[in-house]
């Protein structure tokens, strides 16, 4: 067993080099570009739900009470007639891209944590390279990856996002993986 204080450079090595990656993976052009197409009509969209002023928060249309509810006629007829979505409203104005990219940078922390308590509960100091690079690389892709799935088997994201967001996450678990190898305790 390897104690996380002894870790931490490990940890903060693989978030910097992960935090990194990620921007040039986002601000490059690699396979992101196309990941939210432009609404038809998107003017005219926006003029239409505008006046709702719908708050910020999670949605779904149309929404039944119940489950009694979701088999009745009036709701059957609301999900032929459409549209049928789930949508996020986010608050109006430019994002602040500091506090995005600082909440994530503490998410790679996050991860990173976790993959550090894990291969360090599993490998002493002194483990050879691969075996630290498997078992890190493992509990990194895990936490970058593996829980977006259900977004697309739930919410029918599309799978075209959820692959790319799962080759981000292949991505973060190598470097992850590489960086815990490398800086493991003799």
């Amino acid at each position: 067993m390897t104690g996380i204080a002894a870790l931490w450079i490990p940890i903060f090595v693989a978030a910097v080099i992960v935090f990194i990656a990620s921007s040039i993976i986002h601000m490059g052009p690699f396979w992101h570009r196309s990941d939210c197409p432009k609404v038809p009509n998107e003017d005219k969209v926006m003029d239409a739900l505008r006046p709702f002023a719908i708050p910020p928060g999670d949605y779904m249309l149309p929404r039944a009470k119940d489950m009694k509810d979701m088999k009745s006629a009036e709701f059957m007829e609301k999900i032929k007639r459409g549209p049928v979505m789930i949508m996020t409203v986010l608050p109006n104005g430019c994002p602040s891209m500091a506090n995005n990219l600082a909440q994530w940078f503490l998410y790679i922390v996050g991860v990173s944590t976790l993959a550090a308590y894990v291969t360090g509960h599993l490998l002493p100091p002194g483990t050879e390279y691969l075996t630290v690079f498997r078992f890190a690389c493992t509990a990194a892709f895990i936490g970058y990856a593996v829980a977006l799935w259900q977004m697309s088997i739930w919410y029918k994201r599309a799978w075209s996002l959820t692959l790319k967001a799962t080759l981000d996450g292949v991505i973060y678990g190598l470097l992850t993986g590489g960086a815990f190898g490398w800086l493991w305790p003799a």
